[in-house]
């Protein structure tokens, strides 16, 4: 059995974002990288549905510029086979032609299940994964709580939804899920694990050629960052003096009554 967890890098939370003098972008120079936290939550359901199925190989995949095969070895670490780096050099892309390059090495590969977070933290679109699956024309089952291969043919996925109800499905493979916190606690890299990582296979491919040519279908014209807001006020006095200069306020200045 073939699977694969699909990584993307994305900026530490912690990191302060600012924007380039010509807004084009975001200054990347002092941008600490760190693999996305769903993404993680994928890995380790790959890693634990290959050590449930002997014989099987797991494979990270992901997508982007040099600095990708950090996410990658960071996933050979925790127990990945090995990894594929798909190189990009030129520019932003949209959900879709993401979906499309991946599509593509997912499709060339046959694999049988593909796990991926449910979302990147990043950009929060939530859609390259479901892309994926219909490009590919297969079963996918996002925020997921469970996932069981019931033979080697067919899975059982758990998904929650609204109320605290649940969903179960039977699906044929290949399938996609989409991962998310609560399905599993991934795993720490051993010092082990890292030492493996440095000898494990990466194969590199380029984005170019699984375009194709094709490009964005949505292109980004600047980036900006949120206006400021105006500095709060603070009303002192007794809790009548406050809900009066309160008043005072909303319709003097704010003029909203």
């Amino acid at each position: 059995m073939k699977i694969a967890a699909l990584l993307k890098q994305v900026p530490d939370t912690e990191t302060k974002i600012r924007i380039k003098a010509d807004a084009s972008g975001i200054e990347e120079s002092d941008i600490k990288y760190i693999v996305n936290p769903y993404c993680e939550f994928a890995v380790e359901e790959a890693i634990k549905t290959r050590e449930k199925n002997p014989g099987s190989e797991a494979v990270a995949i992901s997508l982007g510029p040099d600095r990708a095969v950090e996410a990658i070895r960071t996933a050979l670490a925790m127990g990945m086979d090995k990894g594929i780096h798909i190189q990009h050099t030129g520019g932003w892309l949209d959900s879709f032609s993401v979906a499309t390059v991946l599509a593509k090495v997912i499709g060339q590969n046959n694999f049988d299940v593909i796990f991926c977070g449910k979302q990147a933290i990043d950009e929060d679109a939530g859609q390259t994964a479901q892309m994926i699956a219909e490009i590919l024309n297969i079963p996918q089952v996002m925020v997921i709580e469970k996932f069981e291969l019931k033979d080697a043919k067919t899975a059982v996925v758990t998904r929650r939804v609204s109320g605290g109800a649940k969903e179960i499905y039977e699906t044929p493979l290949p399938i996609l899920v989409g991962c998310e916190k609560g399905l599993n606690t991934p795993r720490y890299a051993s010092l082990p694990g890292i030492m493996k990582a440095k000898t494990k296979p990466v194969q590199k491919l380029l984005s170019t050629d699984l375009l194709a040519g094709s490009q964005s279908l949505v292109q980004f014209v600047n980036y900006q960052l949120p206006p400021e807001r105006k500095a709060g006020k603070k009303l002192d006095g007794e809790p009548a003096q406050q809900a009066k200069e309160l008043a005072r306020l909303l319709r003097e200045e704010a003029k909203v009554i």
